[in-house]
C-alpha cells in the first residue's frame, strides 16, 4: 500500500491492468484527473464511510455464507486526486492494524496489498466510482509503480456487458432515481425493489392468486376473503318481511300496553289509589311507565275504596258546595295536584 502523509492511495493514475486476471471483470482501466473529480463528487453525496473488508468477503459472502468484517473504513470526503492516483483517508480497525503493520523483529506483516471495487465503462475501462476495497496477499496488477494494488474488482457494471446487458442509465431509469445517482442509492433501490417483489409474493400466496393472474384478479380474491365469500342465505330474511314483522311486533306490544294499563287503572280506581275516571283518563294519556309511577307511590285512600261513584266523594261527605273532603284533599296530596285542578277535573267528568 502507498500512503503519503496521512492518505493511502485507493486506486492508480492512467491506464493499468490485471495480467493474472482479476474476480470479476477484465481491464485494461483507465483513471485520469476528470475521472477521479466526478467519483470524488458522487463520493461527497454518501451518508456512510468506504469499507475495506478481507479478500473481498463483501463479494463473497452470498456464495460462502461467511461475515464479512471490515478491517477499515475510507472517509468519502476524504478522497483527493494526486498525479499517481486517487488518495483517501482510511481509519484502521485494530486487528487490522496488527495485521498490516511488520513483527518487532521484522517478520512480514500479515497483509500488505489493497484491492479496490470499482464499476467500469465496458468499451473505454473508465473507472466510475469506488464501491469498497479490501486486505489482500493476491494482487492481480503487477504493473510499475502499482505492484502493490490488487486486482480491480467488479461490483456492478455501468454499461453493456457479455453477462450484464442492462446499462447503468437504463437501471437508474427503471428505478425512478436522479440521472447522477450513487452506486449506493442503486443498491438501496434494488434492495427496496426485491423486498417489494417478495412482499408481492407473499400477498400472492396469501390470496391464492398465481402469479401471472391480473390484479383485478387479485382484487376480487381480497373482497372474497373480505366477506367471507357468498353470504349464507338462510340466516338472513328479506328487507319486506323484515319490515312487516316489526310492525306487526310494535302494534301487538301497543295493544298489550293498553291492555296492561286498562287493568292497572281498574285496580287502581278499586282500591283507591286512582281518585277517580277523570284522573285514570290523564294517568293513562301519559303512558304506561308514568302510570306504574303513580300507583308505585300513591296511597290507597280508604274513603275511595269500592265507591258507587268511580271514587267520587258522596255528597254527604262534602262541606259548603265546592268544598272538597278530607279524602279529595289526600288524593290532592298523593297526587301532587292541587285542590282547584282536583276539583276542575271532577266537575268536567260530572
Amino acid at each position: 500500500m502507498q500512503v503519503t502523509e496521512d492518505k493511502t492511495r485507493l486506486i492508480p493514475a492512467g491506464t493499468f491492468d490485471a495480467p493474472r486476471g482479476s474476480m470479476a471483470g477484465q481491464g485494461p482501466w483507465h483513471l485520469d484527473a476528470s475521472g477521479a473529480e466526478a467519483i470524488i463528487a458522487r463520493a461527497a453525496s454518501r451518508t456512510t464511510d468506504i469499507a475495506i473488508d478481507y479478500e473481498h468477503q463483501t463479494l463473497l459472502s452470498e456464495v460462502n455464507g461467511q461475515p464479512a468484517p471490515a478491517s477499515g473504513w475510507v472517509d468519502p470526503r476524504s478522497l483527493e486526486w494526486r498525479d499517481d492516483g486517487l488518495y483517501g483517508r482510511i481509519e484502521w480497525t485494530e486487528p487490522a492494524k496488527a495485521a498490516i503493520t511488520p513483527g518487532p523483529n521484522g517478520e512480514p506483516p500479515a497483509y500488505r496489498y489493497l484491492s479496490p471495487v470499482f464499476p467500469y465503462h465496458a468499451e473505454t475501462g473508465e473507472v466510475l466510482d469506488l464501491l469498497h476495497l479490501a486486505l489482500t496477499n493476491t494482487p492481480a496488477i503487477d504493473e510499475g509503480a502499482i505492484t502493490e494494488l490488487a486486482a480491480a474488482r467488479m461490483a456492478i457494471s455501468t454499461d453493456a456487458q457479455e453477462d450484464d446487458p442492462v446499462k447503468r442509465e437504463e437501471l437508474i431509469k427503471l428505478l425512478g432515481l436522479a440521472n447522477d445517482a450513487t452506486d449506493e442509492q442503486i443498491e438501496k433501490g434494488l434492495a427496496a425493489l426485491k423486498a417489494g417483489a417478495q412482499q408481492a409474493k407473499t400477498l400472492r400466496e396469501a390470496l391464492g392468486v398465481k402469479e401471472g393472474d391480473k390484479p383485478e384478479d387479485a382484487v376480487a380474491a381480497l373482497k372474497s376473503q373480505a366477506t367471507g365469500g357468498q353470504p349464507d342465505m338462510t340466516k338472513f330474511v328479506p328487507k319486506a318481511v323484515y319490515d312487516e314483522t316489526a310492525q306487526q311486533l310494535a302494534a301487538l306490544k301497543a295493544n298489550g300496553d293498553t291492555a296492561e294499563m286498562d287493568r292497572l287503572v281498574e285496580e287502581g280506581l278499586k282500591d283507591g289509589r286512582i281518585a277517580g275516571k277523570a284522573t285514570a283518563d290523564w294517568l293513562k294519556a301519559q303512558g304506561i311507565a308514568a302510570l306504574k309511577a303513580h300507583l308505585k307511590d300513591a296511597p290507597s285512600v280508604a274513603a275511595l275504596k269500592g265507591t258507587q261513584t268511580d271514587g267520587k266523594a258522596p255528597s254527604a261527605d262534602k262541606g259548603k258546595e265546592g268544598e272538597l273532603s278530607d279524602a279529595d284533599l289526600a288524593v290532592c296530596k298523593a297526587m301532587g295536584i292541587s285542590p282547584e285542578d282536583y276539583r276542575k277535573a271532577n266537575q268536567e267528568d260530572a
